[in-house]
């Protein structure tokens, strides 16, 4: 059966986005988000080199016109930030699909709610198709979808804490809920959570820094593609109910 993962109507292959930070060079980036087989790259607009072409760039490394840049907010903390980055990713390159995260504070990073879907419904209006980084609470998640998100993306736990899904019932009930992808972002830290958040029936995963700051940060990237991959086949599969007693495999019938 056909699977597409659809995001602001445009498909793509893969159900894995990878981040573009923290990695030693961008030499290594590029093989990670190659051994991801992603279509999908965040791009951290205030802490990228993407006019000085004197610097390191890193679209000679990926090259923007075979995978997707998703140009984000990473670092802003005002609704006021947050906006003119990402006006000013358009007027670089024309980006319209991007993500959005307002955060609240610099300890647990997660975000400010309220500046978020302000800067939603700001975002949306002037034409641009808005992926939303925001906390797991199903109200609020609405609240977004209803400003006209185009993507809700829930964090599993704190960015950069690498502990995994934290609130399951949460995530499942904003997939429930939304008619929009939900992907989840933050706090995946190795390739069996990638796999739970898409068992849940989440549409997608991001992850930047269980990859970047692994021992081996390639064989992670190929490690989370399959678990993604792995994850979503369950889904799909249905899996069988859960049970308080054993259950016998061999049929008890005729039992010699």
């Amino acid at each position: 059966m056909e699977d597409f993962f659809t995001i602001a109507n445009k498909n793509f292959k893969s159900r894995l986005i990878v981040g573009t930070g923290k990695y030693k060079d961008f030499e290594e980036t590029a093989k990670a988000v190659k051994a991801s087989a992603a279509d999908i790259v965040t791009v951290a607009v205030r802490r990228v080199n993407i006019l000085n072409k004197d610097q390191p760039l890193l679209m000679d490394y990926l090259d923007p016109k075979s995978i997707t840049y998703l140009p984000n907010t990473a670092g802003c903390y005002t609704s006021e930030d947050a906006l003119r980055t990402l006006r000013l990713a358009r007027e670089i390159g024309d980006w319209r699909l991007v993500k959005l995260e307002v955060l609240g504070d610099k300890k647990t990073l997660y975000p400010n709610m309220i500046e978020t879907i302000k800067s939603t419904e700001i975002l949306v209006k002037e034409g641009f198709e808005v992926m939303v980084y925001c906390t797991d609470d199903p109200i609020l998640s609405k609240k977004l979808e209803d400003a006209g998100a185009c993507a809700i993306m829930p964090l599993a736990a704190p960015i950069g804490s690498g502990i995994g899904i934290q609130n399951k019932t949460n995530i499942a009930l904003i997939k429930e809920q939304s008619t929009v992808p939900v992907i989840v972002d933050a706090g995946v830290g190795t390739a069996s959570d990638a796999t739970i958040a898409m068992e849940l029936g989440c549409d997608g995963v991001l992850v930047n820094t269980a990859i970047a700051e692994a021992k081996n940060p390639v064989f992670m990237a190929e490690a989370m593609k399959h678990a993604v991959i792995a994850g979503r086949k369950a889904y799909r599969a249905g899996r069988m109910k859960k049970r308080k007693y054993g259950s016998a495999s061999s049929p008890q019938k005729d039992l010699i």
